[in-house]
């Protein structure tokens, strides 16, 4: 396998949907307004942008700030996009995320911190090709709303990187 060098994913805008059960809200993506988003440096020359199509999110929690929240994210290998069909079949092969064989990519967090005003440190277990390491990755809280329909709404901007 090739080493997945300097993958920066992003999740631009991630929208989350409240679903309040008893004690907790549980927040689901709304998929319409997210994106699973990344950059790889190629030869150290140039950026080649993508995203994952088919992923999902959830957030379990009992505070409104949403710190200690527990986050868990999944996407399809295959579902990898850049725009370049030779490129993407060629990061669904055994070389890179062997899509086959290794049909999702995981994160689970261990903990999500707030260290300043909307910002936060999520850290987790990224698993991909079932080869597990941690993960720090840097969060931008936009906000809660309610839409035009009722529905409570938190954005979030997602950054990190993985070597």
């Amino acid at each position: 396998m090739k080493r997945l060098t300097n993958l920066l994913f992003l999740l631009l805008f991630v929208s989350l949907i409240n679903a309040q059960t008893k004690n907790e809200n549980v927040w689901v993506v709304d998929k319409a307004h997210s994106k699973i988003g990344f950059a790889v440096t190629h030869l150290l020359i140039s950026e080649v942008e993508g995203y994952f199509k088919d992923f999902d999110l959830k957030v379990v929690t009992d505070r409104e700030d949403f710190v200690d929240a527990k986050i868990e994210f999944t996407a399809k290998t295959a579902s990898i996009f850049t725009d370049n069909e030779k490129r993407d079949a060629h990061l669904r092969s055994d070389d890179f995320f062997n899509s086959e064989k290794f049909p999702e990519m995981k994160f689970v967090s261990k903990s999500f911190k707030k260290v300043g005003k909307n910002k936060y440190k999520l850290t987790g277990d990224l698993t991909i090709r079932d080869v597990t390491k941690p993960i720090t990755l840097d969060v931008l809280y936009n906000g809660t709303v309610k839409d035009p329909w009722g529905n409570t709404k938190a954005g979030f901007n997602v950054t990190g990187q993985l070597n």
